[in-house]
């Protein structure tokens, strides 16, 4: 057999297969729970997955972020730590390794990606503000409006268009880009933001091209340019394998150059180099001043930022190793394999194969439940009864509701089964592949659900809800048919 860069490996039936480039060391036991248990869970947790306990879970395919598993140098180098309250060694060596991979001067600390997304908003947005983007994530939108900014989402056609062989569905639309800013002119718009890797449509990414023409733009009308690199590294790797001109480049040129073409980052290193915590980047020293102080007043001290420096010491590590194709191949390659699988079974999922994790079509796989009855949520709840997997909706139970109380339905209603990076087996992505299938085909079986705990503010986090009807009673019972004994 013969190994690629793309983290796969052709054996000598000709099938490509994802290969665990890494050995297990240390393991973490899990609960296969019998489906009687899974269902009490569920409607326990209020049929919102985010509110399952993990002794009920069986693969927590919920989220990557804070779940990617850290490399052997990684825990051995939080050993190191410098406690100092100020002034600490570890938030230095952090910042060396993030001039050395993202090419930026100036670092301020926070803990965690959304806490980047509100000092950013509270610094830049001012209210009556228009923010254009590739696509918007739930956090980002929540603290932009409450700064008095509205977002435009300005993708290209390709963008939601689930089954698709556009390479870039995360790029911006040149022609709306310009018609935006003709319209509300310069003075209201503070930046235009990237998303790296946009999660809300399949992690889909951007490519180096489109980034470039947009930059150009906003270099011609004094617009600042912000990117979310939370997912730099999958972004990277996919402009390494579907660009032209990056194919031969590695990817920490290719990062370089990413980072050189913003004035600010900023990210979750949740994700990007697999610890807690965050950071923004800029070599605008009066960027940079603008923000400084409000990371004290809400993070804390500059060389800490609200952070564990054990944890800021494995994010060092983990940014150097975000420039090894190796690591960062891992997740994409998985994920390709599941997405697929399912695609050539007729089962409707998000194509091409993205970040993250395997986006499933809950409107192409439940297209007899309305929108108004969450089939992406109705989708998530099925799956993790018969399985004890638990994915994540992201559709309109994610979105929010108008001024007269309608839901503003989603543009898209995903299921989104997360793979973060190192953690999964190939058997265990087979047996999720197996589940979904049976899904599939009793999928007649699944109804919808309804709100009754609605948060006024992210309410996917806290909601509670219920099933329209008794189709998880139904459900069980044809499992049971079918697999008998069977977990």
């Amino acid at each position: 057999m013969n190994k690629d860069s793309s983290g796969k490996v052709k054996f000598f039936s000709g099938e490509e297969i994802p290969l665990e480039l890494h050995k297990v060391r240390v393991v973490q036991k899990l609960f296969l729970n019998p489906i009687n248990q899974r269902l009490k869970a569920i409607e326990d947790a209020g049929f919102n997955t985010f509110q399952l306990n993990t002794k009920d879970v069986f693969l927590d395919m919920l989220t990557d972020s804070g779940t990617n598993a850290m490399s052997d140098n990684q825990v051995a180098s939080m050993l190191q730590a410098d406690d100092a309250y100020a002034g600490s060694q570890s938030f230095y060596r952090m910042e060396g390794a993030i001039r050395e991979v993202f090419g930026t001067h100036y670092v301020l600390p926070v803990h965690q990606g959304r806490a980047a997304e509100n000092i950013i908003s509270q610094a830049f947005i001012k209210k009556g503000d228009v923010i254009p983007m590739n696509y918007h994530f739930t956090t980002t939108k929540a603290h932009m409006e409450l700064n008095g900014g509205t977002i435009f989402e300005i993708y290209t056609d390709e963008a939601l268009k689930i089954k698709s062989n556009n390479p870039f569905k995360g790029n911006i639309d040149i022609q709306k880009l310009k018609d935006l800013i003709k319209k509300y002119g310069t003075d209201c718009i503070p930046f235009i933001r990237f998303e790296a890797s946009t999660n809300l449509i399949g992690g889909q990414p951007f490519s180096i091209a489109n980034m470039r023409e947009v930059c150009e733009i906003a270099k011609e009308h004094g617009i600042m340019m912000v990117m979310d690199a939370s997912l730099i590294g999958e972004n990277a790797y996919f402009i390494k394998q579907r660009e032209e001109e990056f194919k031969n480049t590695s990817i920490k040129d290719i990062l370089l150059l990413m980072f050189s073409l913003v004035d600010l980052s900023y990210f979750s290193s949740r994700k990007v180099s697999s610890t807690r915590g965050g950071g923004i980047c800029t070599n605008r020293k009066d960027l940079f001043d603008k923000m400084r102080d409000l990371v004290t007043l809400y993070e804390g001290f500059l060389t800490y930022g609200g952070m564990s420096v054990r944890e800021i010491e494995a994010m060092a590590v983990g940014i150097r190793e975000t420039t090894d194709e190796t690591v960062i191949s891992q997740s994409p390659s998985f994920i390709a394999y599941l997405v697929n699988a399912l695609d050539k079974l007729g089962i409707p999922v998000v194509t091409p194969a993205g970040a993250l994790g395997c986006h499933i079509d809950c409107m192409g796989f439940l297209p007899h439940v309305p929108q108004t009855e969450y089939p992406a949520g109705a989708l998530a709840t099925a799956l993790y009864i018969i399985s004890g997997c638990r994915g994540m909706e992201r559709g309109t139970i994610s979105s929010v509701r108008d001024e007269n109380g309608k839901d503003i339905l989603a543009d898209v209603e995903l299921l989104r089964l997360a793979f973060p990076r190192r953690v999964f087996t190939l058997s265990q992505t087979m047996f999720t592949l197996d589940r979904l299938t049976w899904l599939f085909k009793n999928r007649n079986l699944v109804g919808g659900l309804r709100f009754v705990e609605e948060p006024a503010v992210l309410r996917f986090f806290n909601g509670r809800l219920e099933p329209t009807s008794d189709w998880p009673q139904k459900l069980v019972k044809q499992f049971k048919i079918d697999f008998g004994d069977s977990l």
